[in-house]
C-alpha cells in the first residue's frame, strides 16, 4: 500500500549555450522537471522554493506560487512535466528545493526536490 502523501521528483537540465554568456558569467539552464504522486490521496502543487547553488557558493533562493503559471492537481498515478529555466554565474551549480502540496484530504506538506547538476559540457569529467 502506498504511503497517503507520497511524490516523486525527477529532473533533467541541459546547458543552453545561445543564451549565455560566459565572458560575463552568465551560464543559462533550462530543466525539465517531472512530478508524480505516487501516494494513495490526490493533492495539488500550490507553491515551490528553490534553493540554487553557484561554484562560487553564492546561494539564490525563489519562492513562488505553482510552477510555470500553474498550480496542478495530481491524483494518484498522475504525472505533471513542464520545462523552466535558471542562470547562474559559474559554470557548474546545483539546484534543489521542495513543493509545497495540499492533499485532497487537507493535509499540507511539503515535496523534495532531490538536488541535481547545472553543468556546462566539458566541465565535469
Amino acid at each position: 500500500m502506498p504511503d497517503t502523501h507520497q511524490i516523486t521528483v525527477q529532473a533533467q537540465a541541459v546547458f543552453i549555450p545561445d543564451q549565455s554568456d560566459p565572458d560575463n558569467q552568465r551560464y543559462v539552464f533550462a530543466y525539465r522537471m517531472t512530478i508524480t504522486n505516487t501516494g494513495s490521496v490526490a493533492c495539488q502543487l500550490v507553491s515551490r522554493h528553490w534553493i540554487i547553488t553557484d561554484a562560487n557558493g553564492h546561494i539564490e533562493e525563489v519562492k513562488g506560487d505553482g510552477v510555470v503559471g500553474e498550480q496542478p492537481l495530481l491524483h494518484p498515478n498522475e504525472s505533471f512535466e513542464y520545462t523552466s529555466g535558471a542562470a547562474i554565474a559559474t559554470p557548474v551549480g546545483t539546484m534543489r528545493g521542495s513543493y509545497q502540496m495540499v492533499a485532497d484530504d487537507g493535509v499540507k506538506f511539503d515535496a523534495p526536490i532531490p538536488e541535481f547538476t547545472l553543468a556546462m559540457p566539458r566541465v565535469l569529467h
